[in-house]
């Protein structure tokens, strides 16, 4: 019988991340640390909205391209936090999350072969999506000495005649990294040189502590080739709402919509009444959600220096990712035994791209009393592990 799966199917890897999440949950008195979901429940004044949508009886399609009135809320905040207008009408498209987004900005604007350049590590769906577009992943490993910022000088080595996209994941997931205007600014230069398109995965750009985000869309030249992707999961605790956006030019926002009325026809309903809410009234959840993160953030890093454990200083997301190259272990083999011998899940460095060996993704976004078990299960694991050398 014919194979029935597509090769560039059964070619692509699984998530390395939901491998130990299904493990921990079969265990008894593990703590997962591994998965990028806020601890905190969406906000209730913005459930309350998805409520009284349902309660009115609110269960039709939206046009495709979303509700009228969250993309004009959208063009608002985005505007409001970077300067620059969409146009609500055209330039806007609601999503099934973020990673919808992604897929759709790929296919629209990828041709067979073409190269799509992809920093890791970065967030597990990038190449997939390139791939199952039809176009050649490239990846350009970020370094630890850099603290995981995208260098010019090392972009422009990777691109090529064939280059059409470059993917900005910052902040960045796994490891926490950001980039500041004047890093923004050199790439831009080489985007604009080199004649390529953006795509730039924004969703924890409210999760930023060292400084307000700033978007390369803010930055001459870069409105027009970028597809600029943010989300209400991270930000607002919305993960389950499923719910993103992308804004960028007309020509390529229209081609996007096309994909997503023939795939998805519509992103669910009552979540975008909830999005409206969010969007007007939610920036004091906000900015607590950010404060409490933050403080999680010095509480890990205080103890990675107590224990030994080192860590560049993550400003953005809710991940840290700490070098465990000292203990001689690759990063799959220390999760495996962390995971058996603690009952501690956190993610090999590996699933976000070969790069990421010798490092482990350690999420904080769970409660500090969850933190605190996690964190003194991995003292003593290290410990142990010092002890055996």
């Amino acid at each position: 019988m014919t194979d029935p799966i597509a090769k560039r199917v059964t070619e692509l890897k699984p998530s390395g991340i939901r491998k130990f999440f299904d493990i921990v949950n079969e265990m008894k008195d593990a703590i997962s640390l591994g998965v990028g979901e806020p601890d905190f429940d969406t906000p209730w004044h913005i459930r309350d909205e998805g409520i009284y949508s349902l309660e009115k009886g609110r269960t039709f399609y939206t046009s495709n391209s979303g509700l009228k009135e969250l993309r004009s809320e959208i063009s608002r905040y985005v505007e409001a936090s970077q300067g620059v207008r969409y146009d609500p009408l055209s330039e806007i498209l609601v999503t099934v999350g973020g990673s919808e987004a992604i897929d759709l900005a790929c296919r629209a604007l990828l041709n067979p072969g073409d190269e799509v350049i992809i920093p890791e590590p970065s967030y597990v769906s990038y190449v997939p999506c390139a791939v199952m577009a039809g176009g050649k992943a490239v990846t350009l490993d970020l370094k630890e000495e850099n603290e995981f910022r995208l260098q010019p000088e090392e972009l422009e080595k990777a691109i090529t005649d064939r280059t059409k996209i470059l993917v900005l994941p910052y902040p960045n997931n796994p490891t926490g990294a950001i980039m500041e205007k004047e890093d923004l600014e050199r790439i831009a230069d080489l985007i604009i040189k080199n004649d390529i398109y953006l795509i730039s995965d924004e969703i924890y750009s409210e999760l930023s502590y060292k400084e307000k985000h700033v978007s390369i869309i803010s930055l001459p030249g870069m409105r027009e080739r970028t597809i600029y992707i943010n989300g209400f999961s991270k930000a607002y605790a919305m993960t389950g709402w499923r719910l993103g956006y992308a804004c960028g030019p007309s020509l390529i926002l229209k081609e996007m919509t096309k994909l997503h009325q023939f795939c998805i026809m519509c992103a669910p309903t009552t979540s975008q009444y909830a999005a409206i809410e969010a969007l007007r009234y939610g920036q004091r959840d906000v900015d607590e959600m950010r404060e409490a993160y933050n403080g999680r953030r010095r509480f890990l890093m205080n103890e990675f220096k107590e224990m030994g454990l080192k860590c560049f200083e993550p400003y953005g997301a809710f991940y840290v990712f700490p070098c465990i190259k000292e203990f001689g272990m690759s990063s799959e083999d220390f999760c495996t035994e962390l995971l058996r011998r603690k009952k501690v899940a956190v993610v090999p460095g590996t699933a976000f791209g070969e790069c990421g060996e010798g490092f482990v993704r350690i999420s904080y976004a769970y409660s500090i009393d969850n933190l605190k078990v996690a964190l003194g299960r991995i003292r003593e694991f290290i410990e142990e592990l010092k002890a055996q050398a």
